[in-house]
């Protein structure tokens, strides 16, 4: 039987979020121990010329949500970017996670073989679903996500590569 576009993808996207979801809570815990405001982590860049962990957390809830939406050829919910806080933060990925969990998953596989319109720079790029999904949309999200996973190690906090992967067995 060949990999369906959801079983290619979207596992993985609810895997790491929901991984995600759950290093923002370790990452408060600890930032409680160790006397840290969170609001100076939500700021947080690997470099000064990368975004911060907020919008990290943002473009990657995105990435899926967008996917979804684009290649299913379903409503793209607008979610926007006014997260102020972990928990906000959080809220974000459970509404990406619960709009994901509702795609028509033969609509996912049907749209790999049709065109995707989308934003890019002062224009727009159309690419097939299947490109757009697999070497669009997916290697954005997997950047953003572990780059939001790096900042908060840059900044000490106790989480490892299985903090980032979360259950591989439960997606």
């Amino acid at each position: 039987m060949p990999l369906s576009a959801y079983a290619a993808a979207f596992p993985g996207f609810i895997q790491t979020l929901t991984a995600l979801s759950a290093v923002i809570d370790k990452a408060l815990a600890q930032a409680e121990t160790r006397k840290i405001q969170p609001e100076v982590l939500l700021s947080s860049r690997l470099a000064p010329d990368m975004l911060p962990f907020t919008r990290q957390i943002q473009l990657a809830c995105d990435f899926v949500k967008n996917a979804a939406a684009r290649v299913s050829g379903g409503e793209n919910p607008k979610f926007p970017d006014e997260e102020k806080t972990f928990e906000e933060l959080k809220e974000r990925i459970a509404k990406t996670l619960a709009f994901v969990r509702s795609v028509d998953q033969a609509a996912l596989d049907s749209g790999v073989g049709k065109d995707v319109t989308f934003p890019r720079g002062q224009g727009q790029a159309v690419m097939k679903g299947e490109v757009y999904l697999t070497r669009f949309a997916v290697p954005n999200f997997y950047f953003h996500a572990t780059t939001a996973y790096a900042i908060l190690r840059e900044n000490g906090f106790d989480i490892g590569k299985r903090d980032f992967l979360g259950d591989v067995f439960e997606a």
